[in-house]
């Protein structure tokens, strides 16, 4: 099934994707050094890309003729600086709002579905009204905001057309849900908005994949049968940091199925077979993998432990990233994530490389989308659209 991605950043979203199935017809990105490592890794031979086709350029200025009736699902990451709860929350009057040209692509390309994804501070109180205003515009694509009419104007434009229960024209059903990546196998806390819509005229009858790890089953590991401390060749703490409530509460959840049986992966599960980076290690073997010194703790600045998911990695934005891109190591010290540990942490494969600078590659990866997490979903989608092709459920 054809794809084609806009806001594509470094490819997290698009690997996921491409592991689910779909085939990018074009990934479109107007950062110049997110678009020469995509090919970078295109270049290098990175399994199953090597046929993308990227293009740097402002999405505002790309014509989507010929991808009607070819491209079968859109796909990306609008710019999330304006519902960044460490953006400046402009949301509407922020000219990096990318959600109108989201919508003009699903327009013009009418595929079967879209997949879009942001940060958690789209759902934020202040900015509800405006959130329910891109749900209805991606509802309704062909309900075009006039030239010289407020958005609010469009809202209730929108508004009336949705309410009339009008049936022709182009329209979309609409879902979307608040969903923690570390829920889905990726070693971090990480909660992402993920937007899906179904063209109307297909059955779709799709909802979001349920969670495959829990938070209840590390902690059973960790501290009911001690299998965590086992599998990293350690000694398990004597301290048990749990109530004799929680413990009885998790043992329920665990062992009566109440939760996903898999857990949530840890940092230590993500880097822990890697080489210290601050010794000798062999340098062709692990990619990306160099130390960068300086790292320090203090008030609201700390690492992520090793044995829970590590905090949510950041774009760093401000120059050097914060505290959540540091580790705290077994004897107290804190460093930095090498970059290839951020990019484990994100979940992309090994072998996909980061071709810039420290500072910008973890720009490129504290943007991306967590492969596992952008699979999760993929394969979700992708499976229903199967089974939409396979039974004829078009209406």
């Amino acid at each position: 099934m054809n794809s084609i991605e806009l806001f594509s950043g470094t490819g997290g979203l698009a690997l996921g994707l491409q592991l689910s199935g779909f085939d990018h017809t074009a990934l479109y990105e107007w950062d110049k050094d997110s678009c020469d490592n995509l090919n970078y890794n295109i270049q290098h031979g990175y399994p199953a890309i090597r046929d993308w086709k990227v293009y740097q350029t402002d999405v505002r200025t790309v014509h989507y003729d010929g991808y009607t009736g070819k491209i079968q699902l859109v796909a990306g990451g609008p710019p999330c600086q304006p519902f960044s709860l460490g953006g400046k929350h402009q949301a509407y009057n922020d000219k990096r709002d990318m959600f109108p040209e989201a919508v003009r692509a699903v327009r013009e390309v009418r595929p079967k579905v879209f997949i879009f994804e942001n940060v958690r501070g789209l759902l934020r109180k202040s900015f509800s009204e405006y959130f329910n205003y891109i749900l209805l515009q991606l509802q309704h694509p062909e309900i075009i905001k006039a030239e010289n009419m407020t958005w609010i104007e469009h809202l209730a434009l929108l508004e009336k057309h949705h309410t009339a229960g009008h049936e022709d024209g182009l329209s979309y059903n609409v879902v979307f849900r608040l969903l923690n990546a570390a829920d889905y196998g990726v070693p971090q806390i990480r909660q992402r908005v993920i937007i899906v819509g179904f063209r109307s005229d297909f059955n779709a009858s799709w909802a979001f994949p349920e969670p495959t790890h829990s938070q209840d089953a590390l902690l059973y590991s960790k501290w009911i049968s001690k299998d965590y401390w086992d599998e990293h060749d350690m000694k398990a703490p004597s301290d048990v940091p749990l109530t004799k409530a929680k413990i009885k509460a998790v043992q329920k959840s665990v062992e009566e199925g109440l939760c996903p049986t898999l857990r949530w992966q840890t940092v230590r599960d993500a880097i822990g077979d890697l080489p210290d980076p601050t010794k000798p290690y062999d340098i062709a073997r692990f990619h990306n993998h160099e130390h960068r010194p300086g790292a320090k703790t203090y008030a609201g600045h700390s690492g992520s432990l090793l044995d829970e998911p590590s905090k949510t990695i950041k774009a760093g934005a401000h120059g050097v990233p914060g505290g959540e891109n540091m580790v705290v190591l077994d004897d107290g010290s804190v460093r930095y994530y090498t970059v290839r540990e951020s990019a484990r942490i994100q979940t992309f494969p090994d072998d996909y490389l980061f071709s810039a600078s420290w500072t910008e590659s973890m720009r490129q990866i504290g943007n991306a989308v967590p492969v596992k997490l952008a699979a999760a979903v993929g394969q979700s989608v992708y499976d229903q659209m199967e089974r939409m092709m396979k039974n004829g459920s078009k209406k």
